[in-house]
């Protein structure tokens, strides 16, 4: 059993809770403001040791710029180097600043929703803030398991910010034709952005190899992804390869721009047959090419959401779309592109009401009796 005791201060009486350890070892926990807040204090101890969980305080008495550099370490492990980046500039900007001198203990609930206010006040992004408490939950979480802390003081927060679904940009086939056309040496790649709704990175890390232009496929393989100024080359976002059908009309271009490559060549290029780097600036080829045909601002990932849009105009069935873009289930395919079906919305309703009227049809007889017609498929 835990003993409460007073003592006095300079500042006033404080009081201390004396206790055993589940390896039996004598412990105190000094500097209860009021006898209530020791009381509370001792009962959690005991159900913590009795449920097993208890934590000796002094573990968490490291700071979170100890044990911070362990959990990113394992993250740089994990992560897809484009993924790791955004964290590792989380934690560097946003969390180490604030929380590098704290120790884990130290840390409340009420502590990681004041920061999360003052990020918000500093006008930083939804996305931004959720990154950079993500990050410092996820240290919190290591530390957990690590058995330095009983649980985790950043979960539970109440006033993270909602991300904005950025509104899709859709090209229309004549808009494609246009940016293709624009886009001059790039024109393939343009359509097959466009038709096949491959990724940037899946798109630039297109080979000769991964062509079956026979069955009318490409084989998404890898993904060239740029972080700052290098090439890392890995595996597709899902971690899966898939096969992309290619239409009939871009099975001719796409073997004109393979024409002279060896199989382990890239189908898009750039100088001395390096990867492609993104276009960015406002000199680079692609924003020319937006400005030049005149079609709406966009980017070119944005030609995968016109890709998801054309094929579902076209009648392509959601299974068969979030295979060719590789989405981890219909569902998602379906979350993403809900704008995308708001006409079905219509003949749901239309079809309800027509089914409706259908089975029952009110009509008066000569007589003026009120009647109702037996429906349609029942009539002899």
């Amino acid at each position: 059993m835990a003993t409460i005791e007073p003592y006095e201060t300079a500042a006033g009486k404080r009081w201390r809770v004396r206790y055993r350890t589940p390896e039996r070892r004598s412990t105190q926990k000094r500097g209860f403001t009021s006898k209530r807040l020791a009381q509370d204090f001792a009962a959690t101890v005991e159900v913590e040791m009795m449920r097993g969980e208890y934590v000796p305080p002094q573990l968490g008495r490291i700071t979170v710029s100890e044990f911070g550099p362990n959990w990113l370490q394992r993250k740089e492990s994990d992560l897809k180097p484009s993924a790791y980046k955004s964290i590792e500039t989380a934690w560097r900007v946003h969390v180490q600043p604030r929380w590098g001198s704290v120790q884990l203990a130290d840390i409340t609930l009420d502590s990681v929703e004041r920061w999360i206010g003052d990020l918000g006040r500093a006008g930083k992004g939804a996305t931004v803030i959720i990154r950079a408490y993500g990050v410092l939950a996820g240290v919190l979480d290591s530390a957990v398991k690590a058995k330095r802390l009983a649980k985790n003081p950043a979960r539970g927060v109440e006033n993270l910010p909602r991300k904005q679904r950025k509104t899709h940009v859709y090209l229309s086939h004549d808009d494609v034709e246009l940016l293709a056309t624009a886009a001059g040496q790039h024109r393939v790649l343009v359509l097959v952005l466009s038709y096949c709704g491959v990724r940037w990175g899946e798109a630039i890390g297109l080979r000769v190899r991964h062509l079956d232009l026979l069955r009318r496929r490409l084989n998404v393989v890898d993904n060239a992804v740029q972080v700052e100024q290098q090439i890392h080359v890995g595996t597709p976002k899902s971690h899966k390869s898939r096969a992309v059908p290619v239409p009939a009309f871009l099975v001719d271009e796409l073997a004109r721009v393979c024409e002279g490559k060896g199989r382990d060549e890239l189908v898009f290029s750039g100088r001395g047959g390096e990867y492609l780097r993104r276009s960015v600036s406002s000199t680079g080829w692609f924003t020319r090419a937006v400005a030049k045909s005149g079609v709406p601002r966009l980017t070119p990932h944005d030609l995968r959401h016109t890709a998801a849009s054309l094929a579902i105009s076209a009648g392509v069935n959601v299974k068969a779309l979030q295979r060719m873009l590789g989405h981890a289930s219909a569902a998602m395919t379906l979350d993403v592109y809900a704008d995308l079906f708001d006409d079905d919305l219509d003949a749901v309703a239309t079809a309800l009401d027509r089914a409706v009227s259908a089975r029952s049809v009110a009509k008066t007889w000569p007589d003026g009796t009120l009647a109702v017609a037996v429906s349609a498929e029942k009539r002899p």
